[in-house]
């Protein structure tokens, strides 16, 4: 049956007569009918890929894609006057991640399918994600952001578990998520929930009864950790997720003819970032439950998990108070003071201990010890973890450290978002792209055809086009395609500092207001979430929200300079967002930002970037060459440096650069104060002025001068679209299939399962 007569048949009816939403669940369920027959056929050793985190974005246009039939299903709807993105609209966004760590997750499991390895995701089924953010008195709010719906991608298993805490049995069910690989097989992503979750306990934007673990455990991602019940449910909610996650790759595994003596031969568990990091003592303990040797068990753990570290920011880092676990998972805490005690035996050094003095359990040290692979997530960072925040850990194990940079799915970063670029590219170098990544340098041989540069400044344009259109819609906000577009979208985070680009918004609106004119018009569009509880984040947030208003109200300034920033900043506004852009920032404190995956997906779609010498900055930095991006600001080890000395002092900066001072008072001036509220905007200027942790005065003259040659340089047409030309050929480095092949040479061992 062809999808023509399968999608009427579904329908029952002409799909001329059909509305969207039909279409939609007629669709839906031809997908999972045909992601079923594509199920991995099933091979000895199998992927256990654990995360807190599972950014999958919407899953309609990416599994149509993944299966063959976009082009096709887009035909036949336009045929009987539907439209593709109609239906697409329809589709609510999973809301299971927050940034990148999630969207990465996401990715590799795309990958993962694509390559034709056996792997599964393993996560939680979050019912109100991380939080819907809405802009009300220009301040972020937070609001619920329900998405399961009755018919979804969410298919209910039998599978089901008892998972006991100190005081409290749980009951739980696993729901499934087909994962398609592009011609190739469907995986799983595995998400644990309970029954007894109640939606209705939430009031008052995203307030709940944190202690009532039996309604709340699968709430919210990330639920606010800034007092003590806080915490306890993060612990809840890990422990669940590892609990469940544990059992079902034993039984799994017992199923394919393991004995548990052979684990490692039959699953390998990837530990992303320190949140699943309790899987380790949780197997140990169910194998000793099983009849095992208790330190035969910790050796098979041992060669079975490995840990991909995304951060050196101590924060992230996550300790728990043993009091702690003590409360949640007492069943867990002798086998964790064995480990410690096993350490302790072996090293002398405090800082390798599990258990610090403080009665506190450090989970990366637990990984580290007790996992045969520890992996950075690009060049730069990995050499940070070796030479400095891990140190103590590279003398006792460099057998053990391994780098994998990061990649990016290019189905739906490019074949999915930007569908008039890879028309172009299909006509000109052929769509072995699609497959392998490395035929885009291909385009190099192209630098020179004025044909294919000047349809690649077309097609920027019509994306420019597309999403001013697309942000009138959904926000009313009116910006000139014609102006170059600055795009800084990302988690909202001081170390990523967009305070730094706010302030250049300030100097720019400074310049114009004394008759310095920018010799073509800038839109600076902005796009990020502030954790609940982050204070300094969420009065950047209210700075940006005050400049858009000032900025974009004035009619001496916003012919020149508009300032935009995105509410609910997801993937489905990124997929709008990174074709349009012209200048791409990515402008962390060098040593801060591990990897950055935005950054790579801007370069695919022909943006250049403006940034640091941080995270996969390097290795674009290294791929493009000094003419096709633009690099300021101090190097990691100038940063590291000044951490190590505490010899930075933000307010010297102020004093000495009048341009410096001019941009940072203007934060609390009366046109600011006139409309923003005075105690958040002091209390940012004083962050600024007094501790400025992530160093942006540091940074910031350099910055404004290379951005102003960024600028200079985009009125050089030409030029211009050859660096976006040389950017889009350089990008093949950044496939997450190439990542995924090196996670497996390296360290999975995988044989690949063919359909």
């Amino acid at each position: 049956m062809n999808m023509r007569e399968r999608l009427a048949k579904k329908l029952g009816r002409a799909i001329s007569e059909a509305s969207d939403l039909d279409i939609y669940y007629a669709l839906l369920s031809i997908i999972q009918e045909l992601s079923k027959e594509k199920e991995n056929p099933g091979s000895k050793k199998k992927l256990y890929y654990i995360s807190a985190e599972f950014l999958v974005g919407k899953l309609l246009s990416n599994n149509l894609i993944n299966l063959g039939l976009y082009d096709e299903v887009k035909d036949i709807l336009r045929e009987n006057g539907k439209s593709i993105s109609a239906v697409e609209e329809i589709e609510p966004e999973p809301s299971l991640g927050n940034g990148g760590l999630g969207r990465l997750a996401a990715c590799f499991l795309d990958s993962i399918s694509t390559l034709g390895f056996a792997g599964d995701g393993i996560g939680l089924n979050y019912h109100l994600g991380l939080f819907k953010q809405k802009f009300k008195n220009r301040l972020q709010t937070e609001i619920p952001n329900p998405w399961i719906e009755d018919q979804g991608w969410l298919e209910k298993t039998d599978v089901t578990y008892s998972v006991t805490f100190g005081g409290l049995t749980v009951r739980s069910r696993m729901y499934d998520i087909a994962v398609t690989g592009y011609n190739s097989i469907t995986n799983k992503l595995h998400l644990f929930d309970i029954e007894t979750v109640d939606e209705g306990i939430v009031d008052h934007g995203i307030q709940f009864d944190k202690e009532d673990i039996a309604h709340n455990l699968t709430l919210f991602l990330y639920p606010d950790d800034s007092d003590e019940s806080g915490r306890l449910l993060r612990i809840y909610q890990q422990y669940f997720m590892v609990s469940n996650g544990a059992r079902l790759i034993l039984d799994e595994c017992v199923g394919r003819g393991c004995s548990l003596y052979d684990l490692p031969e039959y699953a390998v568990i990837q530990i992303n970032d320190t949140h699943p990091t309790m899987v380790i003592p949780e197997l140990i303990r169910l194998l000793a439950e099983r009849g095992m040797e208790l330190d035969t068990a910790i050796d098979i753990v041992s060669r079975t998990c490995a840990y991909t570290n995304h951060t050196i920011l101590a924060e992230a880092l996550e300790k728990w108070p043993l009091a702690y676990l003590k409360k949640v998972v007492p069943q867990l805490v002798p086998i964790i003071e064995i480990l410690d005690d096993k350490v302790r035996r072996k090293y002398e050094e405090e800082r390798v201990a599990i258990i610090g003095r403080d009665d506190t359990v450090h989970m990366a040290n637990i990984d580290i010890h007790y996992g045969f692979s520890v992996n950075g997530v690009a060049s730069l960072h990995t050499e940070i973890l070796k030479e400095n925040e891990l140190n103590h850990f590279y003398r006792i194990y460099p057998e053990k450290f391994n780098n994998k940079t990061n990649g990016i799915t290019f189905r739906r970063w490019l074949l999915h978002c930007n569908p008039l670029l890879c028309g172009m590219l299909d006509a000109v170098i052929g769509k072995g792209y699609r497959t392998d990544a490395g035929h885009l340098e291909k385009l190099l041989d192209l630098q020179g055809d004025e044909g294919v540069l000047s349809r690649l400044v077309e097609i920027k344009k019509e994306n420019k086009k597309s999403l001013c259109h697309y942000l009138s819609e959904i926000q009313g906000a009116a910006l000139n395609p014609d102006s170059i577009f600055d795009i800084q979208i990302k988690r909202l985070h001081e170390y990523k500092r967009q305070q730094m680009n706010a302030l250049y918004v300030i100097h720019k609106y400074l310049e114009i207001k004394s008759g310095k004119l920018p010799a073509t018009p800038i839109t600076v569009i902005f796009g990020a979430k502030a954790a609940p509880a982050y204070t300094i984040a969420k009065d950047i947030i209210h700075l940006i929200l005050c400049l858009q208003d000032i900025v974009n109200q004035d009619p001496e300034v916003n012919p020149y300079l508009q300032v935009v920033m995105v509410e609910n900043y997801n993937i489905t506004k990124a997929e709008k967002l990174i074709p349009a852009c012209d200048i791409s920032e990515q402008i962390s404190l060098a040593s801060k930002e591990a990897s950055g995956t935005g950054n790579m997906k801007f370069m695919l779609n022909g943006a250049v970037t403006l940034g640091t010498e941080d995270g996969a900055n390097v290795e674009i930095h290294e791929l493009v060459g000094d003419d096709n991006i633009f690099i300021f600001g101090a190097s990691s080890d100038e940063v590291i440096s000044h951490y190590k000395k505490a010899d930075y002092i933000s307010k010297e900066f102020y004093e000495k650069d009048k341009m410096t001072r001019a941009a940072v008072d203007f934060i609390t001036s009366p046109e600011m104060l006139s409309i923003g509220r005075k105690e958040n905007l002091e209390r940012l200027k004083k962050e600024l002025l007094n501790k400025d942790w992530f160093m942006t005065l540091l940074d910031f003259k350099k910055y404004v001068e290379k951005k102003e040659e960024a600028l200079t340089a985009y009125e050089d047409k030409k030029a211009w679209a050859q660096k976006m030309l040389v950017n889009i050929a350089k990008a093949g480095y950044f496939s997450s299939d190439r990542t995924i092949e090196e996670y497996n040479k390296e360290i999975w061992k995988l044989k690949k399962v063919h359909h």
